[in-house]
């Protein structure tokens, strides 16, 4: 068998490539694609899970008011400013009336005159009937003396005649008073009609509230249905919330929440769930809900401002729960990978059930207490995968 020979060159070059080879193959041990996942774990505790949805809304009015004419005209005043607070019944405005007014003066003159009418025919009724009074009388009379023959005929049928005659005049008088009477309802109808199209121009505050905006000014022109004043009322506001549908599984009225207003961060409210929306928007995917105060101060907060709602679920009962960060997607399933006793690692699929803001999540089925699960990994794991136990991955925080 032959020795090879080695030259000089070749000794000194192996001496030297052999130590950088043994450095490469101890770096990619350690450190490179060869070297173990660093991995977080954390035990399963056993306790129980506080739920809460989280969701955005605005700030509105449980009730909103829009006062404005009920016929086209001009605004001729308007007696209060936005954030003036107002009653019930008080004139916030009145329109131009133009000839409304005149035409209301004219009309009680008529009414005067149609009293006066009712007056004279009811004047000339009670004459007649003093008279149909007399006649009868009269009548009477004669046809007992025709009777008794202490009068001709000619002389009793002049009394009859007479007394028909008088019953004619009281018809016609009864008659007259009616059609003043009437003539007289008519033209107090026509006053009111004329008396509430004169009220239909004042502008009157339906309840004690607080006047939001005002949408037209003194000398403006104003259809019917058209809004001059906005009001709400102070005391009913609250917040339309939305909440995504995915996690709203357990909402429902009369939930405590904690409201945070976009212009005070940090301070929080206490409200309620007041009530559900009955639709739901498809396009969205979001629940919508109406949230009352319950302890809010004298201060109003701004309509239309931003709102962060907390909503407290019912607390779940006790038992296992993981960090949400542990949850990991392998082979089409949801679960854990948990580190056994000798530090393999083993995929189990889970059921969850509750998740507290705080990244808690129930475990409803697939773990029980006291194991261990990997919650932070530097790299994908796999079954077999090397790991190495950290308290802090590299280039991270824990």
């Amino acid at each position: 068998m032959k020795r090879i020979k080695l030259s000089r060159q070749a000794i000194v070059l192996i001496a030297v490539l052999l130590p950088v080879a043994g450095l490469f193959v101890f770096t990619a041990a350690r450190s490179g694609p060869l070297a173990p996942v660093q991995v977080i774990v954390d035990e399963v505790k056993l306790q129980s899970v506080q739920p809460a949805l989280f969701g955005i809304g605005t700030v509105e009015a449980r009730y909103r008011y829009q006062i404005g004419p009920t016929a086209a005209g001009r605004l001729l005043h308007v007696y209060v400013d936005v954030g003036d607070h107002v009653e019930a019944g008080q004139v916030l405005g009145e329109m131009d009336p133009v000839d409304l007014n005149s035409k209301i003066e004219a009309q009680e003159a008529r009414i005067g005159v149609l009293d006066a009418q009712l007056l004279a025919a009811k004047t000339r009724e009670e004459d007649a009937r003093a008279r149909k009074t007399f006649s009868g009388s009269q009548r009477e009379r004669y046809d007992a003396l025709l009777e008794s023959e202490a009068t001709t005929i000619e002389n009793a049928e002049t009394k009859r005649q007479a007394d028909d005659s008088a019953t004619a005049t009281l018809q016609a008088a009864q008659a007259g008073v009616s059609v003043a009477q009437g003539e007289l309802a008519n033209a107090r109808k026509e006053l009111e009609a004329l008396q509430q199209k004169r009220s239909d121009l004042r502008l009157i505050a339906p309840v004690d509230g607080l006047i939001v905006a005002r949408n037209a000014e003194p000398g403006s022109t104003v259809v019917a249905g058209q809004s001059a004043l906005e009001m709400i009322d102070p005391s009913q506001i609250w917040i339309d919330a939305r909440f995504d549908q995915h996690s709203a599984s357990g909402l429902s009225d009369g939930l405590k929440s904690e409201i945070t207003l976009r212009s005070s961060p940090g301070y929080f409210l206490e409200g309620s769930v007041l009530r559900l929306e009955p639709l739901a928007d498809a396009v969205t995917e979001e629940l919508r809900a109406k949230i009352a105060f319950t302890n809010r101060d004298s201060s109003l907060p701004l309509l239309g401002e931003l709102a962060e709602v907390v909503v407290n679920l019912p607390e779940s009962a006790t038992g296992p729960v993981v960090p949400n960060a542990a949850l990991q997607r392998h082979d089409g399933a949801t679960g854990v990978w948990i580190l056994d006793a000798d530090n393999t690692l083993r995929f189990v699929a889970i059921r969850t059930g509750a998740k507290a803001l705080d990244g808690t999540v129930q475990v409803l089925d697939g773990l029980v207490g006291g194991e261990r699960v990997v919650t932070h990994s530097r790299a994908p794991l796999h079954p077999g995968s090397r790991i190495k136990l950290v308290d802090q991955i590299s280039g991270g925080r824990r």
